[in-house]
């Protein structure tokens, strides 16, 4: 037990150093920094903070936005099709939300029993194909949609907006470079839940 006068030590906070490849790799298993520089080192984990702290607003935002729909992330992202979609001139049907969300026909069945019980969608008669259906949203989860999710990726642009072309095209062949580098992961334990 301390002395009276002593205070108890602070419990280590991380903070934004557990995005530090020194604190997440400190032996260099995952990331070979040889013939890198400290300041470079210093410089990449600063980077890494920042998308760290980019993925926790958007995860936050998110959570935040499936809670005030009460929907979950599947069926956030067909709505957002949805509304693509519909703002495009193009007639959604189940087939092309089945393959635009990667699930089975019986999950999107299954989905879009959901949406419509829950007033999120319509289904009709396709306009051309006898044999389809087609799906819309409803005015009212569209204008919520906008309100939460719409806003978020509003922001995103603005973000963008403030950025030189230069400095544009330099994110860009960044965040395309590390999509890359991750979707060339083989790691099995990376494969789809839903077959």
């Amino acid at each position: 037990m301390p002395a009276p006068d002593e205070a108890e030590p602070a419990p280590f906070a991380f903070g934004s150093a557990i995005y530090d490849v020194d604190v997440s790799d400190p032996t260099g298993e995952l990331v070979d920094r040889a013939g890198m520089s400290q300041a470079d080192i210093s410089d990449i984990s600063e980077l890494m903070r920042a998308l760290g702290g980019l993925r926790d607003a958007e995860q936050k935002l998110s959570e935040a936005s499936l809670r005030y729909m009460k929907l979950n992330q599947t069926d956030m992202r067909a709505l957002h099709f949805l509304i693509a979609c519909e703002n495009s001139g193009v007639t959604a049907t189940p087939g092309a939300i089945s393959a635009h969300l990667g699930i089975s026909t019986a999950s999107t069945t299954k989905l879009l029993d959901r949406l419509e019980r829950g007033g999120h969608i319509r289904r009709s008669p396709h306009p051309s194909d006898r044999r389809a259906l087609a799906i819309a949203i409803t005015p009212t989860t569209r204008r919520s949609a906008i309100e939460t999710v719409g806003r978020q990726h509003a922001r995103r642009f603005i973000a963008a907006a403030r950025l030189s072309t230069e400095e544009r095209n330099i994110v860009r062949r960044f965040l395309d470079d590390m999509t890359t580098e991750i979707a060339l992961g083989d790691e099995p334990w990376a494969t789809s839940a839903e077959e």
